[in-house]
């Protein structure tokens, strides 16, 4: 499994958190009304869209990744650091 592919999978992995996040910060939203709500929802929604452009990219244009191994890697560090923003952004939440 190559680099690539495995920052990938860790972009399926956030957008499932992602999508979970959003969809609590949504229907606290509703209850609530506040506008830290609403700022979460925004920051969940851009989130989501950036992972899923992301895996777009990957399938669409993958020559634009494969071809340089350094990019490779700064890619899969990237994606694991907003793994583990998102993994304690998840815990926090749903505790």
């Amino acid at each position: 499994m190559s680099t690539i592919q495995i920052a990938s999978g860790i972009a399926v992995v956030n957008i499932l958190l992602l999508g979970l996040l959003t969809t609590v910060w949504v229907r606290n939203y509703r209850k609530f009304r506040t506008s830290l709500l609403l700022g979460l929802v925004a920051f969940g929604s851009v989130m989501l869209a950036e992972n899923v452009v992301a895996i777009y990219f990957f399938f669409s244009m993958k020559m634009l990744y494969s071809g340089d191994p350094t990019v490779q890697q700064a890619v899969l560090v990237l994606r694991g650091l907003q793994l583990v923003a998102v993994a304690f952004l998840t815990w926090v939440t749903m505790k």
